[in-house]
């Protein structure tokens, strides 16, 4: 770009006169973004707000709008990901500030995060899953404490549960 044209551009971008734009360009070495910056910084730049400028003399403005009208209402696979990472650290926080505890007699044995019981129901089902069964019948006693476990009945389901191994198992002491 020559001179004229890089004064006519910054005419025009900054709306100031054609020897405005001349004295700011020769007073920064004929750079355009200098010469703005120069004219900001005298007060007499208007359009400023309205566009910017790249290294390579194009319009910033326009390309970053025809940009944002692409995608538009289109989530790139970064943010998708991000917000996929923030949900499950929601919930990873969940489990480890919440627990599981297996009691016998009242006394506590046992007391995992909540996230850890899931790991292991993952990998470990069908171990976990027998070994809480089994250990109803030797009157183990399972509950979830923590800060989100208020206001969920699943305690009330869990006492349920070992009341009924209990029934079942007093009644195959009754039938012997």
């Amino acid at each position: 770009m020559d001179q004229f044209e890089k004064v006519e551009k910054l005419k025009e971008r900054a709306n100031v006169t054609y020897e405005e734009a001349k004295q700011a360009l020769e007073a920064s070495g004929w750079d355009v973004l200098e010469a703005m910056i120069y004219l900001e910084k005298q007060g007499k730049a208007t359009g400023t707000a309205k566009a910017g400028y790249t290294a390579e003399g194009t319009d910033s403005s326009q390309a970053s709008g025809e940009k944002a009208a692409q995608t538009e209402g289109k989530e790139s696979f970064g943010e998708m990901l991000g917000r996929f990472g923030r949900w499950c650290a929601k919930w990873i926080n969940k489990g480890n500030a919440n627990s599981f505890c297996i009691e016998k007699e009242q006394k506590e044995i046992l007391r995992v995060p909540v996230t850890l019981l899931i790991v292991l129901l993952i990998f470990t089902f069908w171990i976990i899953v027998p070994l809480l069964i089994v250990g109803l019948f030797f009157d183990m006693r399972y509950h979830f404490h923590g800060p989100d476990v208020k206001s969920v009945d699943i305690n009330k389901a869990m006492d349920t549960v070992a009341d009924a191994a209990e029934n079942i198992k007093n009644d195959i002491a009754d039938q012997k």
